[in-house]
Formats: C-alpha cells, sequence, structure tokens
C-alpha cells in the first residue's frame, strides 16, 4: 500500500486521546487548519497519533505526508508556519480541527489557502 504508514510507529500520543480517535484503515485522521481569528479554511492535511502528539506538544502543526511517506512540520522548508492556537476532534472523533496562526502560504502552490480554485456551479 503505497500511502502507508510504517507499521507500529512509536507514538508518545495520550492514551486517553488515543482511545477516542477514529481512525482511518491507514491509521490516519484528516486535519483541517484554520485560521484562528477569521474562521478562513487553510488546508487539509494528515496526521496519525505521533503527527498529534507533535502538534499538541510542540506548538507547530506535524502532518503525516502520504506521498513522501514521512512526518513533515508545515514550515520547515518553506518558512510558512503554521502556529498552533487549539485542537479540537469532532464530535465523532475522526476529524481534527487546529485552528492557526498561518505566517505566509497555507498551500504548497504558494496561495494564502489551498481552497482558492472557484467555487463550484450549485444546481438548484
Amino acid at each position: 500500500m503505497p500511502n502507508a504508514r510504517p507499521s507500529n510507529p512509536a507514538s508518545n500520543l495520550d492514551p486517553a486521546i488515543a482511545a477516542r480517535l477514529k481512525r482511518s484503515a491507514d491509521g490516519l485522521v484528516p486535519a483541517i487548519a484554520q485560521q484562528y481569528d477569521t474562521g478562513e479554511v487553510l488546508m487539509l492535511g494528515w496526521m496519525d497519533d505521533e503527527a498529534l502528539h507533535r502538534t499538541l506538544t510542540t506548538g507547530r502543526c506535524t502532518y503525516w505526508s502520504r506521498s513522501r511517506r514521512e512526518y513533515w512540520v508545515k514550515g520547515d522548508t518553506s518558512g510558512h508556519v503554521q502556529h498552533v492556537k487549539s485542537v479540537a476532534l469532532d464530535c465523532d472523533a475522526d476529524t481534527v480541527l487546529v485552528k492557526v496562526d498561518q505566517v505566509g502560504a497555507a498551500c504548497h502552490t504558494g496561495d494564502r489557502t489551498c481552497f482558492d480554485a472557484g467555487d463550484l456551479p450549485l444546481s438548484q
């Protein structure tokens, strides 16, 4: 499976939090990054238990790259850092909402948000 994480990655995530998470078959949860003060939706990334632990304890968003099969801290190479303000689980505990203070672009294309490719037409 090309997007799979390493088997049994070590994690220091609080067991009480880990027990609440509902992960996909590959052990990941979607993580939505939102600008904390404006509500702007910036991007979607993926986290496993260790990425969530690192996000909660470092104050910087850490994601699991499904394509590169490695952890990455947002901004380490681009300088476009996400400073974590809060983290919440949704009602089903299968999605994480990370409210951040985004420095620079959130999207890998260099745009502020990944959700600026245009609205899709609605049929009514």
